[in-house]
């Protein structure tokens, strides 16, 4: 059968060559043989080199996603097996057991596919055209390489419309209860995969959340976007005085209600309330802390609300500065891959400026190992989290 050929233009082949997995639509010159969305099609630079091959969409502006760059491989059901395999092993080797990512789309191989496994459950989210042609054989490699008792799931991310497809949850395989509990670190935390953040909870932070146990014993800490408590929750767990959790989710804040009854945590308070007023209102009440976190969403989804969005974080930022006692801690955190970390800096060396607060750098974090960045693409790299202490 005669294959899609995609010739690029002059230099626009470099950043695929690179290890970039998107060759977008405006990046080719010409194209020969059968074009049909879903098919693989083989990429060629301008002098018709093989590059790579992967699926195509005509209706996305990521036209092909690159799936090998090796001109005689077989992309097949044994393809991704092994793929999905050994992206899982990887987990194991590095210490993850319960709840985790197994697949990070691009940066394990395969764009446009998550899976996350949630203790005897999976969560797994479709975000390219390519991918969900072949759904039902990926459901069939999950359950024969996992044999979970039940896969849901959350293909509800909007960019979904720009590939051309609906958006859709939904149990597909076994039976997925409401709420499961899961071990996150040494917790215990009840989640909830149909209706919870991303596919369930925001798992790129597990190993953040145990990484504040050297900041928080004895310690006052509020914990601010707290979602179901990640980080007040470990920072109870550490030894942490008091912790108070805020959350303009009613559904979060009951959430961390119970996770704290779940292990026991007496000294947590969970508030509904917008973070940017309760820093304002703490101030003027004159409460201050010793550790604070900020763990916002993303502010900036896309690339032209970073100028905006740069504010929202500056002002948060600002703000917590001035609530932290001398020598606390300001944990600080941004999931947008468009706030880089030089951008992210520079707003901490702003607000800290403009706080008149001095501040020292302790460590930065990223996402967790089990959701690896993909040298090649920012995208992959999103989580900034900067840990300073706040000197005077």
């Amino acid at each position: 059968m005669e294959n899609c050929r995609i010739i690029l233009k002059p230099l626009e082949e470099k950043r695929i060559v690179d290890g970039h997995p998107w060759v977008y639509n405006n990046e080719i010159k010409t194209i020969e043989g059968p074009i049909k969305s879903g098919e693989i099609a083989f990429v060629y630079d301008h002098q018709r080199n093989f590059i790579g091959k992967g699926f195509l969409n005509t209706a996305s502006k990521i036209f092909v996603r690159i799936l090998s760059r090796d001109l005689h491989e077989v992309i097949d059901s044994h393809f991704f097996e092994s793929i999905i395999k050994n992206s899982n092993q990887m987990r194991l080797d590095l210490g993850f057991s319960h709840s985790y990512r197994v697949l990070f789309g691009e940066a394990d191989g395969i764009p446009g596919f998550i899976v996350d496994k949630y203790g005897d459950y999976l969560s797994i989210q479709i975000l390219s055209y390519g991918i969900d042609t072949i759904k039902a054989m990926l459901l069939d490699i999950l359950i024969n390489l996992f044999h979970p008792k039940g896969i849901y799931e959350r293909s509800d991310a909007s960019v979904r419309k720009k590939e051309g497809l609906e958006l859709f949850t939904g149990t597909v395989y076994g039976e997925v209860p409401d709420q499961i509990i899961i071990k996150e670190n040494h917790l215990d935390m009840e989640i909830d995969i149909k209706t919870g953040q991303k596919t369930g909870t925001f798992l790129d932070q597990q190993e953040n959340h145990k990484k504040i146990k050297d900041y928080v014993k004895h310690k006052t800490v509020l914990d601010c976007f707290s979602h179901i408590g990640g980080f007040g929750l470990h920072a109870a767990s550490f030894g942490a005085k008091s912790v108070t959790c805020l959350d303009i989710s009613e559904h979060a804040v009951n959430q961390i209600k119970k996770n704290a009854s779940l292990n026991h945590l007496d000294q947590v308070i969970a508030i509904k309330k917008d973070v940017f007023q309760a820093l304002r209102d703490y101030q003027v009440q004159n409460e201050t802390f010793d550790v604070i976190v900020l763990d916002p969403p993303a502010f900036a989804k896309k690339r032209e609300d970073t100028k905006k969005a740069y504010q929202g974080y500056k002002e948060i930022n600002l703000q917590a500065l001035k609530l932290i006692n001398p020598g606390g801690t300001l944990i600080t955190c941004s999931c947008s891959h468009f706030m880089t970390p030089e951008l992210f800096m520079e707003m901490v060396k702003d607000a800290s400026k403009d706080a008149k607060r001095f501040v020292q750098m302790l460590d930065f974090w990223i996402q967790g190992k089990d959701h690896p960045n993909l040298i090649a693409s920012d995208e992959s790299l999103y989580l900034k989290c900067i840990v300073l202490n706040v000197k005077k």
